[in-house]
């Protein structure tokens, strides 16, 4: 009956596949017919530590039983905790927490557009950034505003200005682009939503140097990339680069509660005076403490480690294959996307296969099965999934 009323009472914004699950733990999910399934999408990232992990569930079942909104009106004692470790494991001095990823993109937006104006002295409502092709931050107006997904932005002009877009990619054309008015470039550092779409060995490296000789911010969107999904904690590190500023979310949660931040040092959070920004809901005891335990366990259990060894050993796994349907596939840690030839037909095709043998993932820009299972997958359960993906591409 939920399927039937979800259809009639809600929204059609969605094409989800044809399953209803009821139950998760770790790596797997049950459906409302007991039948069990390998969860290899992660939500999208946000269960980097699977489904209903004892530790933060056991946190957020303490702070059900003390208090879960004080508003920002008032401090909680959970907040602190939350915000230090945030920032030890950021490598950012700062940290203001919100509840979406978009949040945090916004966020960092309103923050690099003021720095623009008081610090670098760009005239009134004259700052640029520069963003990329086929990016994805969100689903807000002003984030919509510079995506080149036509979908993404079929009815729902007119929009925000100030975005300067560029060949994802191409160091050079960002730099092209800088005039006296760009006040920071935005990227992610792996393209999850387009395809798992990786720049140039190199990148994010030239944009820092581009950035420091133009006196220019570099944001990065952290939200799917970053907490270990990569094999390293963020995906910046993979160049031993460090940005200016981050947007994060997704597993910041724990795969139980919205929570996201965006983390900057002082001289940029000091953009931000009381009144200028805020939400509700950000910040509450209940997401810090959830928060906290998810941020912890990363760090004891080795998830990022555990990242880069599991997605070494299932990207290999793939490549052997050698299926004539497989364009290539790409990736880094366990942020994986096979792309299929167009000769194959679209890659949704696949996922109802693969879900018919167990397996969930999820297609995406047509052509590409995008693989972002829980970090604590062991290789046995990768082995299972395998099984099924190589009887659905070979």
């Amino acid at each position: 009956m939920s399927v039937e009323q979800v259809e009639r009472f809600g929204a059609h914004n969605y094409h989800p596949l044809p399953v209803t699950l009821v139950r998760g733990e770790g790596v797997w999910v049950w459906d409302d017919h007991g039948r069990r399934y390998l969860d290899m999408l992660s939500s999208y990232s946000a269960l980097n530590h699977g489904h209903r992990h004892p530790k933060i569930v056991e946190a957020m079942k303490a702070q059900l039983d003390r208090v879960t909104l004080t508003s920002r009106a008032f401090h909680n004692d959970q907040l602190g905790p939350f915000l230090q470790k945030l920032s030890e494991i950021s490598g950012f001095s700062r940290a203001l927490p919100m509840n979406s990823g978009a949040e945090a993109v916004e966020t960092g937006l309103k923050a690099v557009r003021k720095w623009g104006y008081k610090v670098k002295g760009v005239p009134k409502d004259k700052a640029e950034i520069i963003v990329v092709t086929d990016n994805f931050h969100g689903r807000t107006i002003t984030i919509i505003s510079y995506s080149t997904e036509t979908q993404y932005r079929d009815g729902f002009g007119p929009f925000t200005p100030g975005f300067v877009v560029v060949p994802y990619g191409d160091a050079a054309a960002i730099e092209a682009a800088i005039t006296p008015n760009t006040v920071a470039v935005h990227v992610e550092p792996i393209q999850g939503e387009a395809g798992v779409v990786e720049p140039p060995v190199g990148y994010l490296r030239a944009l820092r140097q581009i950035c420091d000789r133009h006196n220019v911010l570099l944001f990065l969107d952290e939200i799917q990339t970053g907490l270990g999904r990569t094999g390293k904690m963020w995906a910046f590190q993979h160049e031993d680069i460090r940005p200016d500023c981050i947007a994060v979310g997704k597993a910041l949660g724990g795969g139980l509660y919205p929570v996201s931040a965006f983390c900057a040092d002082d001289a940029l959070m000091a953009m931000f005076t009381p009144g200028d920004h805020g939400s509700t809901f950000g910040g509450n005891p209940l997401a810090a403490a959830v928060g906290l335990a998810a941020l912890q366990v990363l760090e004891e259990e080795g998830l990022a480690e555990q990242a880069a060894l599991r997605g070494a050993l299932f990207r290999q796994r793939l490549e052997a294959l050698k299926s004539p349907k497989v364009k290539e596939v790409r990736g880094k840690g366990l942020l994986i996307g096979v792309e299929l030839f167009v000769e194959a037909g679209p890659a949704r095709g696949y996922c109802l296969e693969l879900m018919k043998r167990g397996v969930l993932c999820k297609d995406t820009h047509g052509q590409v099965i995008r693989f972002a299972p829980p970090l604590v997958i062991t290789d046995e359960e990768i082995e299972l999934a395998m099984a099924a993906v190589a009887e659905v591409l070979t």
